[in-house]
């Protein structure tokens, strides 16, 4: 079935998926663009839905099929290039948009194994930054991503196009403060709170090897009272230079690999 309306009701649906971040949290659904991201999250699990794909953008090949064989082919829709490039969120598209089943998951449930290594951001400004954060994750194989802001929208198509996929391959969750510092009593984690302040110890010197929390508060106000006081640690990254502070993606990946290092990279493939 070749659609060519912009008017079509599964493109009005894709658009609003798109768009409305309530609309996807309602629907219980997330939205990826790309062949590769789509192979991530199929190869992570995930129960795809329907896919939607443009013939003139991407041929019927071999990693193409995969995907299809794992949807009806009823689900199966073929968009022309015109509607494809109204929908496309990002540049140097491949032609694919696959609907998955989004996962649901709660940090109450989740049981980290021994010396785990966990990432927490206070809240997200961009989700660029949060979707950089997941290739970090990834990359190092941590245990679990936590955003403090039970209103992150874990599934927004840039969260999913920046991490390439890798919003799928780590446990990831969004919950309140309370919830997330008694969750880490609970399992005894200890946290090393990113603080810019005088008093904080530069972060090379502090021991990762046990169970740990790295958390990353805002660029523009940092980490609020609340983490402040709660975290066991206060650790810095020195700066030589002009400015104070690192973009938190790149700061997040300094403390990763430190931690990483530090358990002779452990957890990492290699």
């Amino acid at each position: 079935m070749l659609i060519s309306s912009l008017q079509n009701p599964k493109v009005k649906y894709l658009i609003k998926l798109q768009t409305k971040s309530a609309f996807r949290r309602d629907e219980g659904v997330a939205m990826v663009e790309g062949l590769r991201e789509s192979l991530i999250a199929l190869s992570a699990g995930l129960l795809p839905q329907s896919v939607f794909f443009c013939p003139g953008m991407h041929p019927l090949d071999e990693n193409l099929g995969e995907l299809l064989k794992a949807v009806d082919s009823h689900q199966q829709f073929e968009l022309s290039q015109h509607v494809f490039e109204r929908l496309a969120y990002r540049d140097g598209s491949d032609g694919i948009i696959c609907l998955f089943k989004a996962p649901r998951n709660e940090l109450s449930e989740f049981i980290p194994p021994s010396e785990s290594l966990i990432l927490i951001l206070e809240s997200v400004e961009k989700p660029g930054n949060l979707g950089a954060v997941l290739r970090t994750a990834d990359a190092a194989s941590v245990d679990a991503v936590i955003v403090c802001d039970p209103s992150t929208d874990l599934y927004n198509p840039n969260v999913i196009r920046s991490s390439l996929g890798c919003v799928f391959t780590t446990p990831v969750f969004s919950a309140g403060n309370t919830e997330t510092l008694q969750w880490l009593k609970q399992h005894s984690i200890r946290i090393f709170a990113s603080l810019l302040s005088e008093k904080s110890s530069p972060y090379h010197l502090s021991d990762y090897r046990n169970s740990s929390a790295l958390l990353m508060g805002t660029e523009a106000t940092g980490l609020s009272d609340f983490w402040i006081r709660a975290a066991d640690e206060h650790i810095i990254i020195p700066m030589l230079g002009k400015i104070d502070s690192l973009n938190v993606s790149n700061a997040t990946a300094i403390l990763t690999f430190e931690a990483m290092r530090q358990r002779d990279f452990r957890h990492h493939s290699l």
